[in-house]
């Protein structure tokens, strides 16, 4: 969700979905920083996601650097998280995120707001359909909506379910770090949902899980070793 003190970010409908504890025995005993810091450091080595963004940041100019770039803090409410296009930094709620999982997609979702505030002129705070299209990518994109997301939320089974998780996400994420009615968040996702869902990039396709996340990754790679030897 694009929405610390300047952008995008991660809110409430985080919240929306129960998982089951995923932290060792150790982290029961550490400060809400250390944990945040460990399970990001593990996010960014591990997830097939995020190594595909960091990947794509890196050839794009923008690359990423864990102690610039990533801040743990304590947060109000429910936010898990959020992009601040200010100082180009993700905030990670350490007192929000619950465990491994929880993070990999709270970086997954804030470092889709990264890229596209790297590749284009994104008008964060006062064009609402700017951090709609956004917002539509990276609920689109950074496994928010799988299937396993949604069953967590009691929520699958429609017709078209992909679209309509992506659409009420990006909405709920829009209403949580922007003081506008409900009625102008939803003219703004409808206006831009068909060109914004169907941009994939990087990944090139939707990654469904992590093993698209993986094959996507890996096609990345090879398309731009293919570039560069042309």
């Amino acid at each position: 969700m694009a929405g610390a003190p300047g952008a995008a970010g991660e809110a409430s409908p985080e919240q929306l979905a129960p998982e089951q504890p995923q932290q060792g025995f150790l982290s029961r005993f550490l400060a809400d920083d250390q944990k945040c810091q460990l399970m990001l450091l593990k996010t960014l080595q591990t997830n097939p996601y995020v190594k595909l963004l960091l990947d794509a940041m890196k050839r794009s100019g923008c690359a990423v650097n864990r102690e610039r770039h990533f801040s743990c803090e304590d947060c109000n409410g429910n936010v898990s998280g959020g992009f601040d296009a200010s100082v180009s930094q993700i905030v990670l709620c350490q007192n929000n995120i619950r465990n491994q999982a929880h993070m990999n997609r709270v970086v997954t979702h804030e470092l889709i707001h990264t890229f596209d505030h790297c590749r284009a002129h994104v008008d964060w705070f006062t064009n609402v359909r700017h951090l709609a299209c956004s917002e539509i990518r990276a609920a689109n994109l950074s496994g928010d909506c799988s299937l396993v997301n949604e069953i967590f939320r009691l929520r699958f089974g429609l017709k078209q379910h992909h679209q309509t998780c992506v659409r009420d996400r990006a909405i709920l994420s829009i209403l949580a770090v922007r003081n506008v009615s409900k009625e102008v968040a939803e003219k703004a996702v409808d206006e831009v949902f068909e060109s914004c869902f169907n941009d994939h990039e990087p990944f090139g396709r939707i990654p469904h899980n992590k093993t698209y996340a993986k094959y996507a990754h890996r096609d990345f790679q090879n398309r731009h070793r293919y570039y560069s030897n042309i």
